[in-house]
């Protein structure tokens, strides 16, 4: 996998592609040459995707995640002009994080340092109190959730799959273990090639309702069917490879543990303890089912809630909402040989643990990460959290890592010398 950077792209810059300036969607009703549709998958391409991706919920169905009736929790502001903050491209380019936030087509920013809101800006369609699709950050959800019904004693990590899924015997997860389906190292058939129409990404997104469904389609058409007719292809526990079935997998698990769904599960235990200022959603399949690999949207600010309470070893809003033991076992990482055979040049020495990326960098680092952009990133060290979605036209973070690691790396040091 080569590292590429944004200097070689071809596509419009941010300006260029600007959903307010193109005017997506714009007019009652928009003209048909700025309208953004699910149907004829649209809604996918490049720019419209800009407008999309703060917009989800005009185009799938969503289940809501309730926020609670009680007051959003606070975040101090204290702010901070860090545009200027400098940083060196991995090939070698002068950047600002100013210019890295064009450069990689932000939506929105928000930088914590010490529990306190520093810097936060809107590009685009998205706006404060609008929800903006997490992509595979849901995983990283989806995973910590797994991991307090570990701690209640619900879900037993070594336990095979098939003791809460006995749905699942005939199928590659058949002889899986629980903890295989958290870190990804299930030996799996399934690719995940965005670039590839015939990639199995594919079919489970029209298996889950983020694809429609060719002419003559015969294939899955609910998330459970669809992982039930997973293949195995090699051993598991061997090595990691990204595959958002595993995520799936883990809700589903997650869901026969709790009795709850994952929209109530999400609720109970994370949204509202952390005082969300705003519903979240999940876009859901057919039959309902929330796509707990990439599905969950929500607005800028309350994912910086999360990554907060995850630095803050789970406590946030005052009061314990993670248990501590889940937290420092995501910071701890997986096994970085097991990570390597995968191939992230960006990512040297990294890890992959409970459905998050762990760095091993010499400030502990550790991510949340979603296509096109979207990320959570922990700095311990420097007691520094930065949320982050956006709609960079490549789906890959390998557009994106060149650009921002450093610029997160430059700024966490800029913070710690009190710059």
């Amino acid at each position: 996998m080569s590292v590429a950077t944004s200097s070689s792209q071809t596509s419009p810059t941010a300006a260029e592609s600007d959903p307010n300036t193109l005017g997506w969607m714009q007019g009652l009703p928009p003209p048909q040459d700025r309208t953004v549709a699910f149907a004829d998958s649209s809604f996918r391409n490049f720019p419209e995707l800009r407008w999309a991706w703060s917009n989800i919920r005009q185009l799938v169905p969503t289940v809501n995640v309730w926020r609670g009736a009680g007051p959003a929790s606070v975040l101090p502001r204290e702010d901070h002009d860090i545009g200027a903050s400098a940083s060196v491209t991995m090939d070698g380019r002068p950047m600002t994080f100013a210019r890295m936030l064009e450069e990689t087509y932000s939506d929105g920013i928000a930088v914590l340092h010490r529990g306190r809101l520093i810097f936060e800006r809107y590009f685009g369609a998205l706006k404060p109190h609008k929800p903006h699709i997490a992509m595979s950050v849901t995983k990283s959800f989806t995973g910590t959730l797994a991991g307090i019904l570990i701690s209640e004693g619900r879900i037993d990590p070594q336990a095979p799959v098939t003791d809460y899924l006995p749905e699942m015997k005939s199928s590659a997860f058949g002889d899986a273990r629980v903890r295989e389906v958290m870190d990804m190292t299930t030996g799996l058939e399934y690719t995940e090639v965005y670039t590839d129409r015939n990639s199995h990404v594919w079919a489970l997104r029209r298996a889950n309702g983020m694809a429609p469904l060719e002419p003559g389609y015969d294939g899955p058409t609910t998330n459970f069917d669809f992982l039930c007719v997973q293949k195995k292809q090699g051993e598991h526990g061997r090595a990691f490879a990204y595959k958002t079935v595993n995520t799936d997998v883990l809700a589903w698990i997650c869901r026969r543990a709790s009795g709850l769904t994952l929209a109530e599960l999400l609720s109970e235990r994370i949204w509202q303890p952390i005082g969300a200022e705003e519903d979240a959603h999940y876009h859901v399949d057919r039959v309902g089912t929330e796509s707990g690999g990439g599905g969950l949207s929500t607005t800028l600010r309350d994912l910086a809630r999360f990554g907060e309470t995850m630095r803050n070893h789970g406590r946030f809003n005052g009061r314990q909402i993670v248990p501590g033991s889940v937290v420092e076992d995501i910071a701890r990482g997986g096994d970085p040989e097991k990570f390597k055979p995968a191939g992230y040049t960006t990512l040297p020495g990294a890890s992959y643990r409970n459905q998050w990326w762990v760095t091993h960098n010499a400030h502990g680092a550790y991510m949340a990460r979603g296509i096109h952009g979207q990320g959570i990133y922990v700095d311990p060290k420097a007691e520094m959290v930065i949320a982050r979605y956006a709609s960079h036209p490549a789906a890959g973070n390998v557009a994106n890592d060149p650009v921002t690691l450093p610029a997160y790396m430059a700024l966490a040091k800029d913070l710690m010398a009190g710059g």
